[in-house]
């Protein structure tokens, strides 16, 4: 017979998962607080940057699972921990539960810092090449195929620099341009609960795969076919790179893949005892 699941409302809360909510809560409010009243910007200081960038600094490997960036971003998290989260809570009991949270949370942060690497490497790379050899086809060229969100704002200085291809003031102009697109590359942060929530989606899969559950509370699909879609969905946008999504697929997929790791080797773990 088929497990039936469908949340019933905000009824049943655990220990750690109402506390996470309420601190969730409170970051987002404080963010919005310390802009308006102090001009202090929590995003910059709490969100995770690039380990080469400037604003990078260790802790906010753990941080940036508090930082969100608007209302619904942290809604839709903090409703996917809740209708996920509480049953784990309930089996694992508070400290598994809150410990897989912040392990695959830190995990979604490694994976995102991982595939940044990869991408910032092949982009500064292409900055040192471009710095020998300046030249509007070059610069155009770069601009595409690394920065392709940015060409409409420097359209207006590729028209001027068609008209006087050799000028050298030009050329120096886009020499610092790339130098500036190489430091907003560094500097785009990665935020919000996202990562660990996809590990307790990954771990509600695996502990109970044929739960259903009411997909916006009309289709019910069974735990273990929603985790593989997400995944599925996650790698195909990872993939296809698109520069208007501000998504951090590859961070999803960090916080399953770290969450899978974790759950087997608790596993094994209490095979072997």
């Amino acid at each position: 017979m088929t497990e039936q699941y469908s949340p019933a409302g905000f009824r049943l809360l655990p220990p750690v998962v109402k506390n996470l909510l309420i601190i969730n809560a409170l970051f987002f409010l404080a963010t919005l607080s310390f802009k308006s009243t102090f001009g202090i910007d929590l995003e910059k200081m709490l969100g995770l940057y690039y380990f080469r960038s400037d604003l990078f600094q260790p802790y906010q490997f753990v941080t940036y699972m508090f930082i969100h960036a608007d209302f619904w971003h942290l809604t839709f998290n903090m409703f996917a921990l809740w209708m996920f989260g509480y049953l784990l809570e309930n089996v694992w009991g508070p400290k598994r539960f809150l410990t897989y949270y912040m392990l695959t949370g830190i995990g979604a942060g490694i994976a995102q810092t991982i595939v940044q690497l990869w991408s910032m490497s092949s982009m500064e790379a292409a900055a040192v090449a471009y710095n020998q050899t300046p030249s509007l086809d070059s610069f155009v060229i770069l601009v595409n195929h690394h920065f392709p969100h940015y060409y409409s704002t420097l359209q207006t200085f590729i028209i001027a620099w068609t008209s006087s291809p050799q000028s050298p003031e030009f050329t120096q102009q886009s020499l610092s341009y790339v130098h500036q697109l190489v430091q907003l590359g560094m500097n785009v942060p990665t935020i919000g609960a996202s990562g660990a929530v996809y590990g307790i989606l990954l771990a509600f899969g695996m502990m109970f795969p044929n739960m259903l559950v009411y997909l916006y509370f009309l289709v019910p699909i069974k735990a273990k076919w929603i985790v593989i879609g997400y995944f599925a969905i996650e790698l195909f946008y990872g993939i296809s790179n698109n520069p208007n999504d501000n998504v951090a697929h590859f961070a999803h997929m960090g916080g399953m893949i770290f969450g899978l790791f974790l759950i087997l080797f608790w596993r094994k773990r209490s095979f072997r005892h």
